[in-house]
């Protein structure tokens, strides 16, 4: 069996998102998926230990699709670099079921409208993601590559950003004085 290594970036967009939606379309990157709802489940144990190792175990929810994610810690380096494994589930709530027997529960849940952008040729992809702490550029691929396209919409390496959307929830909470909870949309 093969390791799948994701090399990624993120970076802070405006709440207006139509000038990086111009620049995208400018850069040649085309819609590959329309916008759509996800929703993440987040599962551990209750000590926390997957979060303390900084491994993820994650069941994805959109539409009708839902995926099971394994992330490993992360490498240190300018991207965000660690093992993924993904498969996709037929049944999602079985799955979190079989993980709860596992001694692994849901301990955090976030949300996101995303939109994934390719190029024909490229070696990655783009996402947009819209979440209820604010807009993200997420380009994932080989590193000289996700320099280059950073570089190409106008990015520099002091705007990437590296941690995964719950450290951002919990950073943004922290800023605001926000008790933590879920990262989700209003109901």
């Amino acid at each position: 069996m093969s390791t799948n290594l994701e090399v990624e970036i993120k970076v802070a967009l405006p709440d207006d998102l139509s000038g990086i939606r111009e620049t995208l379309k400018a850069a040649g990157l085309e819609i590959k998926t329309s916008r759509k709802f996800e929703a993440n489940t987040i599962l551990d144990t209750p000590d926390l230990a997957l979060r303390r190792k900084r491994e993820l175990i994650r069941i994805r929810r959109v539409g009708q699709e839902s995926i099971l994610t394994y992330k490993g810690q992360p490498q240190p380096g300018e991207h965000k670099t660690r093992e993924e494994i993904e498969s996709d589930v037929a049944d999602p709530d079985r799955v979190e079921l079989i993980f709860a027997r596992l001694g692994y529960h849901p301990v955090f849940r976030y949300e996101k409208f995303r939109t994934e952008f390719s190029r024909l040729g490229a070696e990655g992809v783009v996402t947009l993601d819209e979440t209820p702490i604010g807009n993200f550029l997420e380009i994932e691929g080989a590193p000289e590559w996700i320099d280059a396209l950073a570089a190409q919409l106008g990015f520099y390496k002091s705007d990437y950003v590296l941690l995964s959307y719950a450290g951002l929830y919990f950073a943004h909470c922290e800023k605001h004085g926000l008790t933590t909870s879920n990262m989700v949309f209003p109901a």
